[in-house]
Order: C-alpha cells, then sequence, then structure tokens
C-alpha cells in the first residue's frame, strides 16, 4: 500500500534571500522570499520557519502567503543578522496540478552572505538559494 502513494517532486520552486535597502530602517537588511519559477498558480501557500544552532533555537513561525502566480515571489520574512549563523529551515507546502506538495529548504550556518550570491530567478536580483 505504500508503494502505491505518490509523492510529487517540487520542481521551480525556490525559497531565497536577497538583500535589500530598508527604508524605515534606513540599511541594507536580508528578506526571504518564495519564488514561484513555474508555468502554473500554486494555492494555498504555507511556509514554516525555525532556527537553530547548538544551544539555541528561534521561535517557529507559520505564513500563510495564499495564492502565488506563476513567474512571481512574495515575500515571506525579514531574517536578522542575529541568526544567520543558525541553521534556518523552511518548509514548504501547497497545492498545484490537483496534488499536494511540499519542501524542507535549508540555508546553512553563515551562507547567508554576500559572497554566496547568484542570480535569483523572476526576482531579477542577487541573492542566496535555499538548498
Amino acid at each position: 500500500m505504500l508503494k502505491d502513494i505518490e509523492i510529487p517532486k517540487t520542481k521551480n520552486v525556490h525559497i531565497v534571500a536577497v538583500k535589500e535597502w530598508d527604508k524605515d530602517f534606513t540599511g541594507q537588511h536580508w528578506n526571504i522570499y518564495l519564488v514561484n519559477d513555474r508555468e502554473d498558480e500554486i494555492s494555498t501557500v504555507l511556509v514554516m520557519s525555525r532556527g537553530k544552532s547548538d544551544d539555541r533555537k528561534t521561535s517557529t513561525l507559520r505564513h500563510g502567503l495564499g495564492n502565488l502566480k506563476p513567474k512571481s515571489a512574495a515575500k515571506v520574512e525579514f531574517i536578522p543578522t542575529e541568526v544567520l549563523g543558525f541553521t534556518n529551515e523552511y518548509l514548504l507546502t501547497f497545492f498545484a496540478e490537483n496534488k499536494l506538495f511540499e519542501r524542507n529548504f535549508i540555508f546553512e550556518p553563515n551562507s547567508i552572505s554576500e559572497e554566496n550570491t547568484v542570480k535569483i530567478p523572476v526576482l531579477e536580483s542577487e541573492g542566496i538559494l535555499a538548498k
């Protein structure tokens, strides 16, 4: 019976960190985005985030993003510099093609830095792709 359960592969959906200017705090800050690089809309999008280090952990946050159109992005959260040294985990779930998709994304400790930036699809900016 377990062999009959289909677990679809999540493709062309990314969690990314992008450094942006924050006019309220007048400085550059890292923000986390969900990027839908698919050709179809994803719906009922939920993102759960948490961070941990050897001796500390962050609160678990849950974000309901609703529906996300094809080739678009949505801001998930601001990530403080104090937790960039943590392992930061993002669990994504959404519906598409009448199926439930899920994927776990991880930013390794200190992987969010300007030295590791790459071109981000859809956003057309530089950032860090979560693994």
